[in-house]
């Protein structure tokens, strides 16, 4: 059992995270790709615990499907789907009794009534929670995410668009900016995830593929950020 460390105080108050690798993990061990995704959910629910219990961490998001996932395979996509809802449907009573407070962010609007149901049933239900936020990608890019944030503007009638105003319309607010990205897998790129939530965060990359990534890998990931002089662009 993972004994755990104690954290330094410089620990990161947005964490995120690209979970990638749930396909290669599962061919890796002689099984269909789907028991990937299947045991990336779990994964995930392991992850949403161990963070809840590091009070200095009040928003976690994560990369569930992007705006370029629709172009796999069908069966695929529908398999993800049903990981996605068995996972937010099973961790609702959770989320209340933890005070986690459940965002879905991105378009809704293209999922089946039924993914697209338990999302919003759960993020009305635990809209006033105070805990954790934890931010779940959902039909999101980090460049629909700009242009959905100018298009509320200008439906709003604004007539200069500013950093301001613009961070306060993204998927994500009102959420601040990520302190530390984590991507699993061993990929060393950040595919379209948040990019104007990341311009000063911290990058670690694992090769640690998203199933195996665990409490261990998260404080390891911790520990790193815990070295890291953030200078924000100053000397």
């Amino acid at each position: 059992m993972f004994k755990k460390k104690k954290l330094s105080q410089n620990i990161p108050t947005h964490i995120a995270f690209i979970m990638d690798g749930n396909r290669r993990w599962a061919v890796r061990r002689g099984l269909n790709k789907m028991m990937g995704h299947k045991q990336g959910g779990v994964a995930l629910k392991n992850i949403i615990n161990a963070i809840n219990d590091i009070k200095e961490i009040k928003y976690a998001s994560f990369f569930g499907f992007s705006t370029e996932n629709w172009n796999r395979e069908k069966k695929e996509i529908d398999y993800i789907f049903e990981v996605a809802y068995n996972l937010v449907e099973e961790n609702r009573g959770n989320f209340e009794d933890k005070n986690i407070k459940f965002v879905a962010m991105g378009d809704l609007s293209r999922f089946p009534d039924k993914l697209k149901n338990v999302l919003i049933e759960v993020m009305e239900k635990t809209k006033n929670n105070t805990g954790l936020v934890v931010n779940l990608a959902m039909n999101y890019g980090g460049r629909d995410d700009i242009v959905h944030a100018v298009n509320s503007l200008i439906e709003k009638g604004e007539k200069k668009i500013t950093v301001e105003n613009l961070k306060e319309n993204l998927y994500s607010a009102p959420s601040p900016d990520i302190d530390l990205l984590i991507r699993t897998s061993g990929e060393m790129r950040v595919s379209n995830f948040m990019l104007f939530q990341m311009a000063y965060s911290e990058l670690y990359f694992t090769k640690t593929f998203w199933p195996d990534f665990d409490e261990k890998e998260l404080y390891k990931a911790l520990e790193e950020f815990s070295k890291r002089n953030r200078r924000f662009g100053g000397k």
